[in-house]
């Protein structure tokens, strides 16, 4: 009976996973098949970005048939398909670089941003929603909700040039834009590519000070908006548990009121914030592009924007697949981490 139990579990476990990669297959397919129509639909010419707007009409047709534009746009898009899953995103017009190789070079700065911000976002933003569902419809309850309504409608790049106006040109207290001094730039060599780890590997202290100061101020403005959303979350998650019976019920026994908020409520509340966590991590990773341009952080958002600008439709159609492909997996991750934590899910 209980190997009966086993192949049925086993059975059921390779099921679920099938169905699973079958909809990672269509949902990358489907984000493939989007930026490429974007990249065609779009008014930019990629042929004009190559050869110049002052190239002849011979040279135009050489490079556009070269680039396979000539051919039907089914093919066209087999052809993207084909290159994509070898890794091939094509060259940068911009650097004369593989794109792929230039997002590896730059991705490292936008995950060492959207990591302190997103602890920014738990450590404050956790508290903050635990502290406003059990003080609800009191002060400090209005003053989050507040908080975090300013962390939803306020724009990001004002935000981020007020914040250089007073902390870095007024005050003096920060560091302005970029990720280092320029004094700094090149002495670490980027063995991992994030600048606090290569910088404490070759045990040079004074970049990884000035380092962690240009990092204060854009994690901090990223992590607000992230804050923003786990307090909101963790807020009504908590308002949703303190309702229940099994805590009427310890309170009753007389179990300590910290306990019953940190340990009986909170409990519950932690696992469906982990995809919360997950969520706001991966919307880090894609929408630091202003964040990342205000402040000349060379990461993705910047490497994304000047693409953009200079018409490089590979730089920009490479970097919207690898971030729509780390919102995918940051997704996948979430719901198998729920999985893990709460056997209801299973």
């Amino acid at each position: 009976m209980g190997q009966i139990l086993t192949q049925r579990n086993l059975k059921k476990a390779l099921v679920q996973t099938l169905k699973i990669l079958v909809m990672v297959v269509i949902t990358f397919l489907g984000l493939l098949l989007i930026t490429f129509l974007i990249g065609r639909v779009v008014p930019i010419d990629p042929v004009l970005a190559v050869v110049g707007d002052k190239a002849s009409h011979e040279v135009y047709e050489r490079a556009r048939i070269a680039m396979g534009l000539d051919l039907p746009l089914w093919k066209q898009f087999f052809i993207y398909l084909k290159s994509v899953l070898h890794g091939d995103f094509g060259t940068s017009v911009l650097t004369a670089k593989p794109v792929l190789e230039d997002i590896l070079r730059v991705f490292p700065a936008t995950m060492e941003l959207a990591f302190f911000a997103t602890l920014f976002g738990i450590f404050v933003g956790i508290p903050l929603g635990v502290i406003s569902a059990v003080k609800r419809g009191g002060l400090l309850d209005h003053i989050s909700r507040v908080v975090g309504l300013l962390g939803y409608s306020l724009p990001i790049f004002w935000l981020a040039l007020l914040a250089l106006m007073f902390f870095y040109a007024k005050l003096d207290l920060l560091p302005g834009p970029g990720r280092v001094d320029i004094f700094y730039e090149g002495i670490v060599d980027p063995v991992t590519g994030f600048l606090l780890i290569d910088s404490a590997l070759a045990r040079d202290w004074e970049v990884f000070r000035n380092a962690a100061y240009h990092l204060i101020m854009p994690a901090m403005l990223l992590g607000y908006f992230s804050m923003a959303y786990i307090s909101r979350m963790t807020r009504s998650f908590m308002i949703e548990q303190l309702r229940q019976e099994y805590v009427l019920t310890a309170r009753v026994k007389g179990v300590p009121e910290w306990k019953v908020i940190w340990g009986h409520a909170f409990g519950n509340c932690a696992i469906p914030l982990i995809t919360v966590v997950a969520l706001s991590f991966g919307s880090l990773l894609e929408g630091s592009v202003l964040t990342e341009t205000i402040f000349a952080w060379p990461g993705l958002g910047l490497y994304l924007t000047n693409s953009l600008l200079n018409a490089d439709m590979n730089a920009v159609l490479g970097s919207t697949i690898v971030v729509g492909s780390i919102f995918l997996g940051v997704n996948i991750f979430s719901d198998f981490l729920y999985k893990v934590f709460d056997p209801r899910a299973r």
